[in-house]
């Protein structure tokens, strides 16, 4: 009895621990506001207007959450505004799918990554004024057989796309007899895709094309501004910083800061962002595996960290979650009707939890749980305890099923020898049925762990920067993705075999050794007289 008071003592302490994480002081009095440092949402992997760097050359900002720092033209334009403000500027690191519920739901104060106000978004929060104006381009490859179009119905056959949840992938619908591929997420993987040759060409901006020219001459530009026909609203060519509705004062306060930065002031800010992003390769003397781990070793090493910190931590935590679980939806039903309609309704609690998270993704859990508490609830959590807490209770539904298998698989035979001599329901399951169970229920834990560590990627959607986030900055920074790609893929398998290794050591040792005849091999040794079977005469 002691042994389960202990038991679920610890668990206990586990969850408030985890919950305690959440709390945070919503009611922030106005001078720190002031003082609170001004978060800036970016993709922090789109240059030459926003990237990722190891160090804090070139007037970089820190990346919060990070070792890193992250540089550009929004980094340098949000700079001024944070200067005029009088508050330090960070980073939010976010994919591009995360920054609007991430400033709505105010884990961020402003969001600068060449965002155009188009007339979806205004819908969702507010734009200031532009700080850019771009033309619309279509970015093939030099020798290819769109390179010399000169209208829209010049593309028939192609093969484009653009990225995911932008204006651009729209603008293909005017390219007459364009094949539209499915959108990307990123630049990187356009580019990736263009230059292997699986796409014929994306559309995007003309400082798209300048930031990708300087690595790779090969390309063209095709200019769509300039073709009869096209059309593209004024808010659609414009890039602008997005506020949350409501905030009319930090909104007047961006405004009046951008109208006071000069064209040419704008114009050489984006030539240096040109100049001093990220060039492809490194040293002619490194190979390219030297090249990577040289230049980002420390950032794939975090990535490491991340990613099997949110597995185990997850795994370790959704097994007791589904232990607990498991072990509630398999008591026997009471004699008491008052006990029998208890225990009916938290097996259907415990059910809907189980199918609620096991039947959706876990980045929509992450986006629901991260970004939604701090919108209903201003209740504004640690992204490394949300992740945690989003594997973990994941890992928990899981597992919850495995366990009630394992029980549920136990021999009849066991529950009524234990019934026999006295034992109560408690005593047979924590001394007899659940160490089999879950010797049983091993290699299914395993996988699950096998899987959180793969899983862990789509948490980038709350700014976690896990292995594959990582892989995916390094790639769009050295322009080397088959190889950045390469050996992200091999850290996987490397981690994913050693966790396989070591569970089947376990397992090993837990199944105990194989001779058990150990009375018929002492009965063997010893003296017959002396064992009292000796046979009457």
């Amino acid at each position: 009895m002691k042994s389960k008071i202990r038991w679920f003592s610890a668990l206990l302490a586990l969850i408030l621990s985890l919950v305690i994480g959440f709390s945070s002081n919503s009611s922030q009095t106005e001078a720190a506001k002031k003082e609170a440092p001004l978060k800036i949402g970016m993709e922090a992997n789109y240059p030459p207007y926003n990237w990722t760097q190891t160090t804090d050359a070139n007037g970089a900002v820190p990346i919060d959450g990070s070792k890193q720092y992250a540089n550009g033209y929004d980094v340098q334009i949000a700079k001024i505004i944070g200067k005029k403000l009088h508050r330090k500027v960070v980073v939010e690191k976010t994919e591009w799918d995360g920054l609007l519920p991430a400033l709505t739901s105010g884990k961020i104060d402003l969001i600068i990554a060449g965002m155009s106000p188009t007339a979806e978004r205004r819908k969702a929060i507010n734009f200031s004024v532009p700080y850019r104006k771009s033309t619309f381009v279509v970015i093939t490859s030099k020798t290819g057989k769109f390179a010399q179009a000169k209208g829209l119905n010049d593309f028939k056959g192609a093969k484009l796309t653009a990225q995911q949840g932008t204006l651009h992938y729209d603008l293909i619908k005017q390219l007459h007899g364009a094949k539209r591929e499915p959108a990307m997420r990123s630049f990187s993987a356009m580019r990736q895709s263009l230059q292997s040759g699986t796409i014929d060409g994306y559309v995007a901006e003309d400082i798209e094309y300048q930031s990708y020219k300087a690595v790779n001459p090969n390309i063209v530009a095709v200019n769509l501004n300039k073709m009869q026909g096209f059309k593209v609203d004024h808010d659609d060519s414009i890039t602008s910083i997005g506020v949350k509705k409501g905030n009319t004062e930090l909104l007047n306060q961006v405004n009046s800061i951008l109208n006071g930065i000069s064209k040419k002031k704008r114009d050489q800010l984006m030539a240096d962002a040109v100049k001093e992003q990220p060039q492809a390769g490194g040293s002619k003397k490194e190979n390219w595996f030297m090249s990577i781990m040289h230049r980002y070793g420390s950032m794939i090493l975090g990535g490491v960290g991340m990613t099997l910190l949110l597995a185990l931590v997850g795994t370790i935590v959704g097994f007791f979650i589904g232990l607990l679980v498991g072990i509630v939806r398999t008591i026997p039903t009471p004699k008491s009707t008052g006990k029998k309609w208890g225990l009916k309704i938290v097996d259907w609690i415990l059910a809907v939890y189980i199918e609620v998270f096991r039947g959706t993704p876990m980045m929509v859990q992450a986006a629901v749980i991260y970004y939604g508490i701090a919108q209903l609830w201003h209740l504004n959590s640690n992204r490394t305890v949300a992740a945690l807490v989003i594997v973990s209770i994941n890992t928990g539904a899981y597992l919850a099923e495995v366990i009630r298998g394992g029980i549920n698989a136990t021999p009849k035979g066991q529950f009524e020898a234990a019934s026999a001599i006295g034992m109560t329901h408690s005593q047979q399951m924590w001394h007899i049925i659940l160490p089999q169970a879950i010797r049983n229920c091993l290699p299914s834990i395993t996988n699950e762990f096998i899987v959180n560590i793969k899983d862990t990627s789509v948490l980038s959607i709350i700014s976690v920067s896990e292995l594959f986030f990582v892989g995916t900055t390094v790639a769009s920074q050295t322009f080397q993705f088959f190889q950045t790609y390469f050996i992200i893929s091999m850290i996987y398998l490397i981690l994913t075999f050693s966790i396989t290794r070591i569970f089947n050591f376990i397992e090993k040792k837990l199944e105990g050794p194989k001779n058990y005849n150990l009375m018929a091999n002492q009965l063997q040794v010893e003296d017959p007289k002396e064992t009292g079977f000796e046979h009457e005469q």
